[in-house]
């Protein structure tokens, strides 16, 4: 099985700015398994912990596979609108967790991955050969500012510009991510989604058997977050982002 290399929200070399997406993921439900963990409470700041992920679509090269992989914040903050110190979102790479249920459904992928081939992917996607979390536990997106957008999503919604400093694997680089905000009872929903490259992060993507087998260099981010405006018992939606 082939070994996972990933990041979060990152600089990328070919596109500075991400577009809002066309389309955020699959429908996201109730996070899946007990790798991922189950915060029970929100912690200091405005981003529902209980209630956000980060997803991941790895893709494949030669007769390797496809991934989604499922993560969690650890803390964060984000004010829609700042012109400065907009906020700062936590990543805890322990929980980042491969082929979940949730995770290949929002990246659109079909089928399930068993638990033993999932152990083997999370064990080399944690291992000191790609995210190596026992030295770098999190990543870090330091949002200097969150700009709104002139122009609205197709569905009417407000949009903004995310501007910041991306920490991942002891290696900084500037952001720029554009995000859509869905209006929910008691909250905000933001989303957005972008391509990286590993290799700007110093990881290597996998491969084997003279390249026959691997993981594309190129991956796809999404960000699901929920903003709370009032305090209240985290309950996923199961609903899907329209924009």
């Amino acid at each position: 099985m082939a070994v996972l290399g990933l990041a979060i929200f990152a600089y990328s070399a070919t596109t500075s700015v991400a577009q809002a997406p066309a389309q955020t993921g699959q429908p996201f439900g109730q996070p899946a398994g007990q790798a991922i963990g189950q915060p029970t409470a929100l912690a200091s700041g405005n981003v529902d912990l209980a209630r956000s992920r980060v997803f991941i679509f790895v893709g494949k090269s030669g007769f390797g596979h496809e991934h989604g992989v499922e993560g969690l914040l650890s803390s964060g903050t984000l004010q829609l609108g700042a012109a400065q110190n907009a906020g700062q979102l936590v990543f805890d790479m322990r929980t980042f967790d491969a082929d979940t249920p949730v995770a290949r459904k929002y990246v659109g992928l079909k089928g399930t991955t068993d638990e033993s081939t999932r152990k083997q992917v999370n064990d080399n996607m944690r291992g000191a050969a790609v995210l190596d979390v026992s030295r770098y536990p999190t990543a870090t997106f330091k949002i200097n500012a969150a700009r709104q957008l002139a122009q609205k999503s197709r569905n009417g919604n407000l949009q903004y510009l995310l501007d910041g400093v991306f920490t991942l694997h002891g290696v900084s680089r500037p952001l720029q991510v554009a995000v859509v905000s869905i209006p929910q009872q008691g909250a905000t929903r933001v989303a957005g989604n972008f391509e990286i490259q590993q290799t700007q992060f110093g990881i290597k993507p996998f491969s084997k058997g003279l390249g026959l087998v691997g993981v594309t260099d190129e991956l796809r981010i999404y960000g699901d977050l929920q903003l709370t405006t009032a305090p209240r018992a985290a309950q996923s939606s199961g609903q899907g982002v329209r924009q």
